[in-house]
């Protein structure tokens, strides 16, 4: 069976993005992605090996989208406005995105070095971000992984409707980004007490 005109791999990835971003990653199936291309499920399988290549490719794709939001907001800045601005991204991200960010959140299974590749690239941005603390090696990695757990749960508790007060979600960001800022220059400091 020849490919179908104007069908690839990429366009596939993109109407899955969009599959998952408008009902839920549960949702992108070949049989959901083919009925939203408008062709039959195994035409599908000439540009793709399967469902588990597919959420591989919508994977990096959504680490790409990620990275790149993330590096066009820290442009020019660095230090503590460049923390908050990539922080800022990386909500607006999930909340515009928020089944292509879902594709973003499981470490690669241990040889997937494309999409190893794409998730080091975040993590370098995050380490380069946060080289001006002068934290370490270690010390920088555990404050990667304490960021990003900071900005999944606040994106995923703002996406799911989980904030009820009337109160200004931005300034609670910006707090709370502070928050960890403090938290690192204790760190750098030799400081921390935990």
């Amino acid at each position: 069976m020849s490919p179908r005109a104007g069908l690839d791999k990429h366009t596939l990835v993109l109407a899955a993005a969009d599959l998952a971003d408008e009902q839920g990653i549960s949702e992108v199936t070949l049989a959901g992605l083919a009925a939203k291309l408008g062709v039959r499920s195994p035409s599908l399988y000439n540009h793709i090996d399967g469902l588990k290549e597919l959420r591989k490719l919508l994977a990096i794709h959504g680490l790409e989208q990620l990275q790149t939001a993330m590096e066009a907001s820290i442009d020019g800045i660095s230090g503590d406005a460049a923390v908050h601005a990539m922080s800022r991204a990386y909500v607006e991200f999930a909340r515009q995105h928020p089944g292509l960010y879902e594709t973003t959140l499981r470490a690669p299974e241990e040889g997937n070095t494309s999409l190893e590749e794409a998730g080091g690239q975040i993590l370098s941005l995050i380490i380069n971000v946060l080289a001006d603390y002068e934290l370490g090696e270690e010390g920088g990695l555990h404050a990667v992984r304490g960021l990003r757990s900071i900005l999944h749960g606040f994106a995923s508790l703002k996406n799911q409707g989980g904030f009820g007060m009337p109160l200004d979600l931005e300034v609670s960001l910006t707090r709370l980004i502070n928050t960890f800022i403090a938290g690192i220059r204790c760190m750098r400091s030799g400081e921390e007490r935990w």
